[in-house]
């Protein structure tokens, strides 16, 4: 008996936990290049009935589900054009801006292209609108003076542009610095870290994408799909009601039993 008390405050905690994921989803609705995470549930213990440990029969009995672990699907999504030239959208999936931190010198990445150049110190370089650096294919960042800012711009677009210095005539096209676009083996595996970033968690490393296709002046809109989210959460709603009717139920059966001790 005490068993169904535990099935069902397990299920309503996860269901928790699963509201918190939607909410967050729908709360991220407008923002641009995010992804919305799915939540994946797991069997916390399964046993047979009438049979020994190890058989597998169609009599199974389970003791519950927990949220095992979130993910998101880093497709290509829905695009829309700004105009701006240092807004930049990835037209292959599963691909990502490397960004730096300025302070921390911590990694991350994200789909969001929409950039702007900022000052630092006596340097101008490209940087997102929390302050982090983008990263050039090498992993260094990316200077953003105004002749080199015009290039990479006209390289992400496919613009012809007219060298002035000579350093730039005499360097190899495919050793200019450019705006690093990267990939993972798995990237669903990789670990939220807030501001529509993501972290690789220790032994993945990033994969440099050659002729990465970016488009310019145009930026990945959230994916987050309002219906799929509003059913996800009414499902969410009836389950959780569901579990605390188990706890309930279960509440009452045991007040009985022990009304006629």
């Amino acid at each position: 008996m005490y068993q169904s008390f535990y099935t069902g405050a397990l299920g309503a905690g996860s269901e928790m936990a699963r509201m918190s994921v939607i909410a967050n989803n729908l709360a991220n609705i407008n923002n641009d290049g995010f992804k919305p995470k799915t939540a994946a549930f797991s069997d916390l213990l399964n046993y047979n009935l009438n049979d020994s440990e190890d058989a597998v029969t169609e009599l199974m009995a389970g003791n519950g589900i927990r949220m095992q672990r979130t993910y998101s699907n880093f497709s290509v999504e829905r695009l829309g054009r700004t105009g701006a030239p240092l807004d930049f959208a990835l037209l292959d999936n599963n691909t990502f801006f490397m960004v730096e931190d300025p302070v921390s010198g911590d990694v991350t990445f994200t789909r969001c292209g929409h950039f702007r150049r900022a000052q630092l110190g006596e340097d101008y370089f490209l940087t997102t609108d929390g302050g982090k650096i983008v990263l050039d294919q090498n992993g260094e960042r990316l200077e953003a003076d105004l002749p080199n800012l015009e290039r990479i711009v006209a390289a992400v677009s496919g613009e012809d542009y007219e060298e002035e210095e000579d350093e730039y005539d005499e360097e190899d096209e495919e050793d200019r610095p450019r705006i690093g676009v990267y990939t993972f083996s798995n990237p669903s595996r990789l670990l939220s870290v807030g501001d529509n970033e993501f972290a690789p968690p220790e032994g993945m490393d990033p994969v440099l994408v050659e002729n990465a296709n970016v488009e310019n002046g145009a930026l990945e809109r959230s994916s987050t799909d309002l219906a799929k989210e509003m059913v996800k959460m009414i499902e969410c709603q009836r389950a959780y009601s569901y579990a605390l009717k188990m706890v309930t139920t279960s509440d009452e059966i045991v007040s009985t039993i022990n009304s006629l001790r």
